[in-house]
C-alpha cells in the first residue's frame, strides 16, 4: 500500500509542498534517521497531539474558522497510527442521531477534499448493503432506515434478489432482507487525514513530526503548556487525538485527566485481485450477523469483522511510535473466514495476499469520547473511535473544533461528551474487560433496554443485596446499579433475563401491576443514584450564586424545594433539578445520575473562587426510597409519629425527621411521577434500617418494591420530560413546556435570561408534545422505544425522544418535539398552539405509520387535583 508523507518536520508552505510517495517498508526502514530541521514555536493558541484522522480534522476545522495559531504534534509520521491500517468504509448507517450526523458530514467532506487541497483521497461513492438474516436484525435496519430517509440520506430495505443484482457474488439463500445506502463510500484513511494536514496547513497550521509529548502541564485548572522530546510549548489549549495512546496520555501528568478507552487487535484480510477484478464501484457489505463486513481492494477483497472472542492489548500502556503490522493469527480469524465463504463461497479458491492485525480503540459503551475535560479547562480530548474513525473524523473535529472556538459545538454531543463518565470507568481492569464485550457488540442485535454484563456491582446502594434476593432485575447507570423491576416468586427467571425484542417484553405485565401499586397503594424504589451536592456559603455567597445559575427563584423559605433548570448562555438545560433550602446559607441539590461528573464541573467553573463557598458532592453520604402512592402518607406517618397530611406537610416541601430509630432523615414531598409521596435522603448508616421499617410498616398498606420501569411510564404518561433524552443544551424552558419553573422577573439576572426573554416575546422554533398512539395494537405491533420520526399532515417535523406504555390510558405515549418548516422555502417557522392542534400526526415505527393524537398538556383525567405550578409538579424533572 502506498502512503503520502512529509519529507522533512517543517511548518508547511502551500506553496512549496514536499510530499512523495513510500511504500510502509520504504517508511518504516527510513523513520530514525531524519533530524529535526525547525524548532517547536514557543507557544501556540492551541496544541494538538496526534497526527491521524481525528488530529488533522480538529486542525483542519480550527483553520477554516479562522484560529491560525496552532501547532500539531506527531510521535511518528503523520496518519501512521491506526489511520494508516483503516478499512477506509465511510458508513452513515448509525443509530445514535449524532453520530449519524457525524458520518454523513464526513462523507460529504471527504468528497470534496482532493479538489480542495489536490491530495488524492481515493474517494469512491460505492453504496453499502447491510444484510438481514433474521426479522429482528431487519427490524433494526428498518429503525435505521427510517432515521437516514428523514435526514435526507438516500436509502431503502430491498429484498435479496436486490441484494443480489447490487453484489452478484453474495449468497442471499439465508438473508430476509436488507438495507442499501447508495451514497455510502470507500476512501484511502491515510490519504484523507494527510489532505487533511494540507489544507490546515496551507491556512497556517504548524505540523512537527517525530514530536512526542510528554505531559500537559495544568496550573489552577487551567491548560498552560505542553512539554514535549524537543522542548516546551505554552497553550491555552490543548487536543488529545492520541489515539489508543490517549489514555496514557491522559494519566501523564501530576493532574490526570480520565479518557477511559482501550485497545483490541482487530484483523482483516487482503486478497490479490480476482480473475475478473472486482469493480471499484462495488457495494460495500456489511454482514452483522455473520460478524463481518466485506470490500472491494484493487479487484480483490478487504474482508474483516468483530469477533466474539477479541484479544485486548497494550493493558500495561505500552507505547509504540508507528504501529507495526502485529503477529498474524489465523486460528483467531477463522470463525470470520469461514462467515466469508459463506457469504461469497466464490472466493474459495481466491490467493490470500494478508493477514492485517492491527490495533483500534474501543470505550466503554461503545461511542467516541469528545469534549473538554472536567477537571481542566483548555484540555480536549477527541479519541476512542471504536474502530469508525474515518466515518466519524470529519464530523467529530467540526464539532470538536466549534466547541473550542465557540464554547459549544453546533448539535447536542452529550452521547459522546468525555463527562458522561466519571474516574471509575478508568480502572484498566475495567476496561479491559469491558472492551472483551464491547468488541463482539459492536455487530450484536442491540434490542431496545439491553444491558452490559461486563463491570457491574460497581457502584451499589446499601439496599442491593436485600433487594437482589427479593428478585431485582438490574441496569447499569453511570456505573450504579439500578432496579428494572422485581420478578415475583414462581416466575420463570431465565425466560426474563433474555427476553429480548422490539416487540412486547415479557416484563410487561411485572411493571404493570408494579404501577398499579404506585397509584392504588404504597411503592418503594431505591433512587439512591441521583447525584446529590451540597452548596452552603458563611454569608449570601451561595444564594447569590446560585440565583445567577439557575432559572427559578431560589430565595424562598426554608424548607422549601424548587424546581429549576441549570441553563446556559443560549437558554438551554445543562441541568434539570430540584434544589431544597436546608437553612439561610445552605441548600440541597438533586440531580440526575450521570450528571455526576457534568454538574460538578459546570458549577465549579462559574461560582466564584471564595473559600466561604463550599460545594460538597454528598452521592455517596445518602440512600434515597422513593415512596410512592396514596398510602404513603400513611406510612411515614406511623413511622414519624408526624402528620404527614397535606396541610401539615405540602407539597414542594423539605424537611429533617426521624423515621423508625434514626434520626437526620431528609423528607421531601416529591415522587418525580406526579404520584403522591415522599423521597427519603437517609444516611448510608441508617439505609437498611429505614427499609425494614418501611416496608414491614407498609405490609398492611400493600406495600411492594419497584423499579425504574414502572417509574419510566408514570413519568411518561403525565409528561415529565428526562435530562439527556428529552432535555439537553439546545433546549430551553419555553420550549418544552417548562415556563413556570422560570422567574424572569426574580430580580436577579441569571444565565440564558435574554434568550428566554426573546422567546417569550416572539415565540419558539419547537414545541415538547405529547402523543397517544391512536391505531396501535400493543400485543402484536412494534413497539415505539425512543427516536421514531413524527410526521404532520405526512410531512417529517420532529423525532420522539422518550416512549412507554402508559397502563392507566391503555395505550403507548410518546414524548418529543414538534418543528415547523416552510413547505416551499424549507426555513423553520414559529410553532404556535394551533399548529400542533390542528394537524393529523403519525409515528413511524421501522417503517410503518401509527395514528398519533398531539397534545400540548397531559390529560387532566390523570390527575386527582388541580394542576398548580406551587403543588404540582407538572413537566418535573425525572431521574433516569
Amino acid at each position: 500500500i502506498m502512503f503520502l508523507r512529509l519529507l522533512s518536520d517543517i511548518q508547511w508552505r502551500a506553496a512549496h509542498p514536499k510530499w512523495r510517495r513510500m511504500s510502509g517498508s520504504q517508511r518504516s526502514s527510513s523513520t530514525t534517521a531524519e533530524p529535526h530541521p525547525v524548532a517547536l514555536p514557543a507557544q501556540a493558541q492551541v496544541v494538538i497531539c496526534g497526527g491521524g484522522v481525528t488530529g488533522t480534522s480538529v486542525a483542519y476545522h480550527l483553520s477554516k474558522m479562522g484560529w491560525k495559531d496552532i501547532v500539531l504534534l506527531e510521535q511518528g509520521r503523520l496518519a501512521a497510527g491506526t489511520t494508516r491500517f483503516c478499512a477506509g468504509i465511510v458508513s452513515t448507517a448509525r443509530p445514535v442521531s449524532v453520530e449519524l450526523k457525524m458520518a454523513h458530514y464526513s462523507n460529504k467532506l471527504y468528497q470534496q477534499l482532493e479538489q480542495e487541497t489536490g491530495v488524492q483521497t481515493g474517494y469512491v461513492k460505492t453504496g453499502s448493503i447491510s444484510l438481514a438474516q433474521t426479522q429482528d436484525r431487519l427490524i433494526s435496519l428498518k429503525r435505521i432506515a427510517s432515521s437516514l430517509n428523514v435526514m435526507g440520506i438516500p436509502c431503502e430495505i430491498i429484498n435479496p434478489k436486490k441484494v443480489l443484482q447490487l453484489h452478484p457474488l453474495i449468497n442471499i439463500h439465508d438473508l430476509v432482507g436488507a438495507m442499501y445506502v447508495p451514497e455510502d463510500a470507500l476512501v484511502s484513511s491515510a490519504n484523507v487525514s494527510l489532505a487533511l494536514a494540507t489544507a490546515a496547513s496551507r491556512n497556517g497550521v504548524q505540523i512537527h513530526e517525530r514530536t512526542c509529548v510528554s505531559h500537559v502541564t495544568i496550573q489552577k485548572g487551567r491548560v498552560t503548556g505542553v512539554e514535549t522530546d524537543r522542548g516546551r510549548i505554552q497553550c491555552e489549549y490543548f487536543v488529545n487525538c492520541a489515539g489508543q495512546w490517549a489514555y496514557e496520555l491522559g494519566h501523564s501528568g501530576e493532574e490526570p485527566v480520565h479518557i477511559p478507552l482501550h485497545a483490541c487487535e482487530h484483523f482483516y484480510l487482503l486478497t490479490h485481485p480476482l480473475k475478473d477484478p472486482l469493480s471499484s464501484s462495488l457495494p460495500t457489505v456489511v454482514d452483522p450477523d455473520g460478524r463481518i463486513y466485506i470490500r472491494n481492494w484493487q479487484g480483490g477483497i478487504l474482508s474483516g469483522g468483530f469477533e466474539k472472542n477479541p484479544k485486548p492489548l497494550f493493558t500495561e500502556g505500552r507505547n509504540q511510535l508507528e504501529i507495526q503490522n502485529l503477529q498474524e493469527d489465523w486460528d483467531h480469524f477463522a470463525p470470520l473466514l469461514s462467515a466469508l465463504l459463506r457469504r461469497m463461497p466464490g472466493l474459495e479458491s481466491l490467493q490470500i495476499m494478508q493477514l492485517v492485525n492491527c490495533p483500534e480503540s474501543f470505550t466503554p459503551d461503545m461511542r467516541c469520547i469528545m469534549g473538554e475535560s472536567p477537571t481542566a479547562r483548555g484540555y480536549f480530548v477527541l479519541a476512542g473511535m471504536n474502530s469508525a474513525g474515518i466515518s466519524y473524523g470529519g464530523g467529530a473535529g467540526k464539532y470538536l473544533a466549534e466547541w473550542i472556538v465557540n464554547g459549544y459545538p453546533s448539535e447536542n454531543v452529550w452521547p459522546l461528551d468525555l463527562k458522561r463518565f466519571g474516574t471509575l470507568q478508568s480502572s484498566r481492569t475495567f476496561l479491559r474487560h469491558r472492551v472483551m464485550e464491547v468488541m463482539p457488540l459492536m455487530y450484536d442485535l442491540k434490542v431496545p433496554r439491553w444491558d452490559f454484563q461486563t463491570g457491574r456491582q460497581l457502584r451499589t446502594s446499601p439496599l442491593y443485596d436485600r433487594l437482589d434476593a427479593q428478585g431485582a432485575r438490574w441496569m447499569e447507570k453511570h456505573g450504579f446499579e439500578r432496579v428494572k423491576y422485581f420478578v415475583p416468586p414462581g416466575s420463570d427467571l431465565l425466560d426474563l433475563d433474555h427476553s429480548k425484542t422490539f416487540y412486547k417484553p415479557d416484563w410487561f405485565d411485572i411493571v404493570g401491576a408494579e404501577v398499579k401499586c404506585c397509584k392504588e397503594a404504597v411503592c418503594v424504589i431505591d433512587m439512591s443514584s441521583f447525584t446529590k451536592f451540597e452548596i452552603s456559603s458563611t454569608g449570601d455567597q451561595a444564594l447569590e450564586s446560585l440565583q445567577y445559575l439557575f432559572s427559578n427563584d431560589l430565595d424562598v423559605p426554608v424548607g422549601h424545594v424548587v424546581h429549576t433548570g441549570m441553563l446556559n448562555e443560549k437558554g438551554g438545560y445543562e441541568n434539570d433539578c430540584s434544589i431544597a433550602r436546608l437553612s439561610k446559607r445552605s441548600f440541597f441539590m438533586i440531580s440526575p445520575t450521570d450528571q455526576q461528573v457534568h454538574c460538578w464541573a459546570w458549577l465549579k467553573n462559574r461560582l466564584p473562587d471564595d473559600s466561604n463557598l463550599v460545594l460538597e458532592d454528598v452521592t455517596w453520604k445518602y440512600t434515597a426510597l422513593n415512596l410512592i402512592g396514596p398510602r404513603a402518607v400513611d406510612v411515614l406517618s406511623e413511622l414519624s409519629y408526624a402528620p404527614m397530611t397535606a396541610e401539615h406537610f405540602p407539597s414542594l416541601f423539605c424537611k429533617e425527621m426521624s423515621v423508625g430509630y434514626a434520626n437526620g432523615i431528609r423528607v421531601m414531598s416529591i415522587t418525580h411521577t406526579g404520584e403522591p409521596g415522599f423521597v427519603l435522603y437517609i444516611p448510608i448508616e441508617y439505609a437498611l434500617h429505614v427499609y425494614n421499617e418501611v416496608m414491614n410498616m407498609g405490609q398492611k398498606y400493600g406495600i411492594r418494591n419497584a423499579g425504574y420501569y414502572a417509574l419510566r411510564s408514570l413519568r411518561i404518561e403525565k409528561f415529565f420530560a428526562f435530562w439527556g433524552q428529552d432535555l439537553d443544551a439546545f433546549t430551553t424552558p419555553m420550549e418544552c413546556g417548562r415556563e413556570f419553573q422560570v422567574k424572569l422577573d426574580k430580580g436577579v439576572e441569571f444565565l440564558g435570561q435574554e434568550v428566554l426573554l426573546e422567546q417569550k416575546q416572539n415565540g419558539v422554533y419547537k414545541r415538547f408534545t405529547m402523543f397517544i398512539l391512536e391505531d396501535h395494537d400493543t400485543d402484536t405491533d412494534l413497539w415505539p422505544w425512543w427516536g421514531e420520526p413524527i410526521f404532520r399532515n405526512g410531512r417529517y417535523v420532529g423525532k420522539t425522544t422518550s416512549s412507554a406504555y402508559s397502563y392507566t390510558l391503555e395505550r403507548h405515549v410518546c414524548l418529543g418535539f414538534v418543528h415547523h418548516f416552510d413547505e416551499k422555502t424549507g426555513e423553520e417557522l414559529v410553532v404556535t398552539t394551533d399548529f400542533i392542534n390542528q394537524g393529523e400526526y403519525e409515528i413511524d415505527i421501522a417503517g410503518q405509520r401509527f395514528q398519533a393524537k398531539a397534545k400540548l398538556y397531559p390529560f387532566s383525567s390523570l390527575f386527582t387535583q388541580r394542576r398548580r405550578k406551587d403543588e404540582v409538579e407538572l413537566s418535573g424533572y425525572q431521574r433516569e
